[in-house]
């Protein structure tokens, strides 16, 4: 079978997951299409294709490429990217829309509205479709995807149980298919354990970018850290070697700190290199992305969260709030708690934009964000073998479903993979 695949351009979380999806299909011609930060990621990881096409579909001749692979392929698998599932639909492709962030996405419009439009959708051309659906929000329109897919795949997490029901009721739409942590999972299983790890710390940054932050624009979050981490060598002796991860350290980015007997690397690991660190390093501060989280979880790690990067970690560390990661990760409310995140994407990741300016720049701000993450980490760092286990035993309890392997073997009859070992 010959298989389309894409994900979300933004960040790393899509294509991570993604990537996991594919290895799981390797009986199959995997082709993935994409561009951005999910090319980025699928060319470091490269084996878990057969073919990896770049293409931008904001270039028409491009566009036109994509669509002829999809007119000619047998499968798509789309990861939370609803233009990619759109243009299979009126192709005439079977898509299995996979989504994380299934609860995140926010809704002016019932689920029957919605679900009307997909009713009607032409499929004539996708510029008709297209224009069909303009009146949905890019919210929306991931959801209208689910919709219009032939199976769904959702990953748990509070208020998907919800959201899958509302939808149901509307009497037609996909199979949907409740799933565990969507990670690699062979990956996950085959890390060695046990060894010297190579670092005393690990910070995970994830792939940062996305349809506001960027490397080089709106990025003053990037700055805020490196202002901070020559600081953190210099408040952590018990950190000597740091090992900073991440896409925004990669395309000939890469670079050390060294400042007081203590370096820092900052590095773009492959997957499964960075699954060997996650393994093996004592200590780790994470943007509290979920694909992270769930690898960390998998290996029996609880990591520290770090501040929110964008509006979707303030909503994952609000759900979470009632677990020790969610109470113990570090926020930009400690630095200012009297400012408001609006409660929607485009404006919240612009608000923490915003903030993470504002700390940067001003010295007095700074010193309170350097002084309360350092209390957070104290208190991180003082936790007891007892309490990690339990840290991560709530967030299974929380976050589990049916295992991703046999989800897929579900869907296409013979994917192939392992639960990760505990």
């Amino acid at each position: 079978m010959r298989i389309v695949m894409g994900a979300q351009n933004c960040g790393f979380g899509p294509a991570a997951e993604l990537v996991a999806v594919s290895r799981l299909l390797p009986g199959h011609h995997r082709v993935f299409v994409g561009d951005g930060v999910a090319a980025s990621f699928a060319r470091r990881n490269a084996d878990a294709f057969d073919v990896i096409h770049e293409m931008s579909r904001s270039e028409p001749v491009q566009a036109a490429a994509l669509d002829g692979l999809l007119a000619s392929c047998d499968q798509v698998v789309s990861v939370m990217d609803a233009e990619l599932a759109l243009r299979a639909v009126v192709a005439g492709r079977p898509v299995v829309m996979v989504d994380s962030l299934y609860s995140f996405w926010r809704t002016e419009r019932p689920p029957a509205a919605i679900g009307a439009l997909c009713a009607s959708l032409p499929r004539t051309s996708f510029a008709a479709a297209d224009r069909h659906l303009a009146v949905l929000s890019p919210h929306e329109r991931v959801l209208a995807a689910h919709l219009l897919a032939h199976h769904s795949v959702v990953q748990n997490f509070p208020g998907v149980a919800g959201r899958t029901a509302a939808f149901a009721a509307l009497g037609s739409g996909p199979v949907t298919h409740l799933s565990g942590p969507v990670i690699d999972l062979a990956g996950v299983r085959d890390v060695p354990r046990g060894g010297a790890p190579e670092y005393d710390l690990l910070i995970n940054v994830g792939g940062f970018k996305n349809f506001l932050l960027d490397f080089d624009v709106n990025n003053d979050y990037l700055r805020l850290l490196d202002r901070w981490i020559p600081d953190l060598l210099r408040d952590w002796p018990r950190f000597p070697r740091v090992l900073v991860c991440g896409g925004p350290y990669g395309a000939h980015r890469e670079r050390s700190h060294e400042i007081a007997g203590g370096r820092a690397d900052c590095r773009f690991l492959p997957q499964r290199a960075l699954l060997r660190q996650v393994a093996t390093v004592p200590h780790q501060l994470l943007a509290p992305g979920l694909t992270a989280l769930h690898e960390a979880l998998a290996l029996g790690r609880l990591p520290l969260g770090l501040h929110e990067q964008h509006y979707a970690h303030v909503f994952t560390v609000r759900r979470l709030g009632s677990t020790l990661f969610g109470r113990s990760a570090g926020r930009f409310a400690d630095v200012l708690p009297r400012h408001r995140i609006p409660e929607d994407d485009v404006a919240g990741t612009a608000a923490l934009v915003e903030i993470a300016a504002r700390v940067r720049t001003d010295d007095t701000l700074y010193a309170r964000f350097r002084r309360t993450l350092n209390e957070r980490i104290e208190r991180y760092v003082a936790l007891t073998p007892a309490e990690l286990r339990h840290g991560v035993a709530e967030l299974r309890d929380v976050l589990g479903g049916p295992q991703l392997s046999s989800v897929l073997a579900t869907i296409f009859g013979e994917a192939r993979g392992g639960a990760p070992a505990e």
